[in-house]
């Protein structure tokens, strides 16, 4: 067994034991606790749902009983931004709120983010937890931490710019908006200091298209990050390989499933990821159906010298995102990457149309200023999609400033 294995083993069973004695929602669950292997324990613990914690809360309100401790331990609250549906409410002790920072330095580290950055966090600190973990993660670790919420986006880059900011954190979507604003209030970016943008909330860091596109913007470099209010920070994106997000092993257990049967698929197949938190005791998630779609690389030692799983590509999609148009998988980061690798796209927006259960697709495209006169902008995008997809998809051009522009999490992708 690896010597990450076995720290995981360990974890585990401290975890267990805790959990099945003083945690009401796995007391009910576990029906062993006697895990000698990790085999063990995806054959003898069940998945744990969204639709099961968001049932458990409603039934015993407003927080549910996965609770390790008695309430008055718990001193943080956070909820999920509910873009799929009914929030979920999360509470956490001050150990826990500790162990998600020491995840944080695990993304910091690989991004090369030091105490001499000044790091600007352009998002609400609204009460999903957001970059609220990575704002106290870079304080602990003596970064200078710039919040910038509750301003517009003008005031967010004049700070940026005033302070002399290095590092941006945001989505990738709100860095596009940002650096559209620049051009709105005439900021020229190459007075920036930014030199990394860290994005996370949607799959966009590990779009090359995507990618390529902020880093032109803003003449920095980006870095992608993923995770989840119910279940932590995640994954750190790789220092070597653009496209490779890396689960931090030492403290999640990773398992890659079909999302039809549960079974576990094979290295360098597509497959839902189940995570399980090792170190957030006070409200922990075990086999957790995170719905995030990934593809797991071979086990073995990175190129930046990790040995912690890689997901190729990053998060490549969410089960309940794909859409099935005439018998082909689409998924949204699929279209983004080939919507910003074909250029001369500012915002876009697909509808899915129904019409007696069958889906199909039609985009909705702002053109880039460079591109604002372009005739063939629409048929060089659909031209791009027919030959990725192997589907017509209409594309249509419309004006500059009529789709909506997003701070958080994008919704581009709209059922009419």
């Amino acid at each position: 067994m690896s010597g990450v294995r076995v720290i995981q083993l360990q974890k585990l069973n401290g975890l267990l034991a805790l959990i099945a004695r003083d945690n009401p929602f796995y007391a009910n669950k576990l029906k062993s606790t006697a895990i000698t292997s990790l085999e063990d324990f995806a054959l003898l613990v069940p998945f744990t749902t969204k639709r099961e914690i968001i049932e458990d809360q409603q039934l015993n309100p407003p927080y549910g009983s996965n609770l390790t401790y008695p309430l008055d331990r718990y001193t943080r609250f956070a909820q999920t931004s509910a873009t799929t549906g009914k929030p979920m409410r999360w509470l956490d002790t001050p150990e826990s709120w500790d162990w998600m920072l020491t995840c944080w330095d695990r993304v910091y580290d690989a991004a090369g983010v030091t105490a001499r950055d000044r790091i600007y966090f352009a998002f609400s600190f609204g009460p999903f937890l957001g970059f609220w973990t990575a704002f106290e993660c870079a304080a602990r670790r003596g970064s200078l931490c710039i919040p910038g919420g509750g301003l517009r986006s003008a005031a967010r880059l004049a700070g940026m710019i005033d302070l002399s900011a290095t590092v941006l954190c945001c989505t990738p979507t709100y860095a596009i908006r940002l650096a559209e604003t620049a051009v709105e209030e005439g900021i020229d970016l190459a007075t920036s200091k930014v030199r990394t943008i860290l994005v996370a909330g949607e799959p966009g860091g590990s779009v090359p298209g995507t990618r390529a596109h902020v880093e032109k913007l803003w003449g920095a470099r980006v870095v992608d990050h993923h995770g989840m209010t119910e279940m932590g920070p995640v994954s750190y994106g790789c220092p070597k390989r653009r496209d490779v997000l890396h689960v931090a092993e030492s403290e999640y257990i990773a398992e890659v499933i079909d999302p039809a049967n549960g079974k576990p698929v094979g290295q360098g197949t597509h497959g839902e990821l189940v995570l399980t938190n090792l170190g957030r005791h006070g409200s922990p998630l075990l086999r957790y159906r995170t719905g995030d779609i990934v593809e797991a690389e071979p086990e073995g030692l990175c190129e930046c010298g990790s040995y912690d799983l890689a997901l190729r590509g990053g998060i490549l999609g969410r089960t309940d995102d794909m859409v099935v148009v005439r018998g082909v998988n689409v998924y949204p980061a699929a279209v983004e990457n080939i919507l910003r690798t074909s250029g001369g796209v500012g915002e876009y927006r697909v509808e899915v149309r129904t019409d007696r259960a069958l889906a199909d697709l039609h985009i909705e495209v702002e053109p880039s200023p460079d591109h604002a006169d372009d005739p063939g902008l629409a048929h060089r995008i659909e031209t791009a999609l027919r030959n990725a997809l192997a589907l017509r998809i209409p594309v249509t051009v419309v004006p500059t400033g009529s789709l909506p522009r997003f701070e958080m999490k994008a919704k581009r992708w709209v059922r009419v």
